[in-house]
């Protein structure tokens, strides 16, 4: 299971959009290895223009969903806390998915630079497709 950040789906979106994003997310969704959660779509649908929020909300409609508890709400503040007292202010849906993806043990699809900071910082581990944008299992 890989969460797919917002910043992924939104480069896949782009009619010049970066070719390798694209394939990628059709790996994981031609697998079905791809989840997202609340932030994520509001992110995205909030900001897709009205030519592609129809197109948008259909593949959301396919892609599983999981929900967020509220002790993952404490646990992202936890680690909000690890990362600002190693000097990084990041942003909280960022820090939320981050979070979430440590608590469901998945991977984290970003193109965003903050998920490297807090998989050197929180240890969160992040998605590469393999070769072609087919899906990589987990190595471990």
């Amino acid at each position: 299971m890989v969460l797919v950040d917002s910043s992924v789906w939104i480069e896949a979106a782009r009619r010049d959009g970066d070719l390798a994003y694209k394939v990628g997310l059709e790996g994981l969704l031609y697998e079905d290895e791809a989840v997202w959660c609340g932030p994520i779509k509001l992110e995205v649908l909030g900001g897709a223009p009205p030519g592609q929020r129809a197109l948008l909300t259909t593949m959301f409609g396919y892609v599983p969903h999981r929900s967020i508890e509220d002790d993952s709400w404490e646990q992202a503040k936890e680690c909000a806390w690890r990362l600002r007292d190693r000097g990084f202010t990041l942003p909280w849906n960022d820090v939320l998915i981050g979070s979430l993806a440590r608590q469901w043990g998945c991977r984290v699809y970003a193109k965003d630079s903050h998920f490297d900071i807090m998989r050197d910082a929180l240890g969160i581990r992040l998605y590469a497709p393999d070769y072609g944008g087919k899906f990589r299992a987990d190595a471990g």
